[in-house]
C-alpha cells in the first residue's frame, strides 16, 4: 500500500466518523428545537442539519465540476428533508457516492488530478478536495454541537467519537 492510498483511507474514515457522530447528534433533537437560531444572523437548527446533511453529495458535485444550476438543484433537494430520518439516509447515500468516487481514483489523479467548481479561479488536486471535506463537515458539525449545546442537550465530547 502506498502513502497516497493511506492519507486517503485515513481521510475517509475520519470523514465516516464525522457523519457517524452527526447521525447520533440528529436522532437527539426533539422536534420542538428545530426552528432555534442563537441569532437572526445564523442558520436554525433544521437549516444548519439540511446543509450537513448535503456536504458530501454537494461537495462531491462540486469537486466534478458541475455547473452553478446543478449545485443549486442538489442543495433544494435537501432543504426540502425534515426528519432527522430522513436527514440521516440522505447524508449517508451522498457518504456512499462521495467514498466511492474516492476509492475509484488511482493514487496518482488521487494526488494530481486537479478540479475546479464553478466558483474558483483555480482547480485543487483531489486529495485537496478530500481534505476540504473533511474540515468542512467537522466545522459545521461543531455548529451543531453548540446549537444543541445551547439548547440544553445532555451531550459532550464522547458524542463526537463514536
Amino acid at each position: 500500500m502506498n502513502a497516497a492510498t493511506i492519507l486517503r483511507d485515513e481521510l475517509l474514515a475520519e470523514l465516516d466518523l464525522g457523519i457517524r457522530s452527526m447521525e447520533g447528534l440528529l436522532k437527539k433533537v426533539e422536534e420542538k428545537d428545530w426552528s432555534y437560531q442563537p441569532a437572526e444572523n445564523m442558520r436554525s437548527l433544521r437549516e444548519l442539519a439540511q446543509h450537513i446533511a448535503s456536504i458530501p453529495e454537494v461537495d462531491l458535485n462540486l469537486w466534478q465540476e458541475k455547473d452553478q444550476e446543478t449545485i443549486q438543484q442538489l442543495e433544494s433537494k435537501y432543504e426540502k428533508l425534515e426528519s432527522s430520518e430522513e436527514l440521516i439516509e440522505a447524508m449517508n447515500r451522498g457518504l456512499q457516492l462521495y467514498k466511492n468516487y474516492m476509492l475509484s481514483l488511482s493514487a496518482d489523479d488521487f494526488l494530481t488530478k486537479k478540479t475546479k467548481p464553478f466558483y474558483l479561479e483555480k482547480g485543487e488536486t483531489q486529495a485537496h478536495w478530500l481534505v476540504e471535506e473533511v474540515s468542512h463537515l467537522f466545522h459545521h458539525r461543531g455548529q451543531f454541537f453548540n446549537y444543541l449545546k445551547q439548547l440544553g442537550y445532555d451531550i459532550n465530547m464522547f458524542d463526537l467519537y463514536v
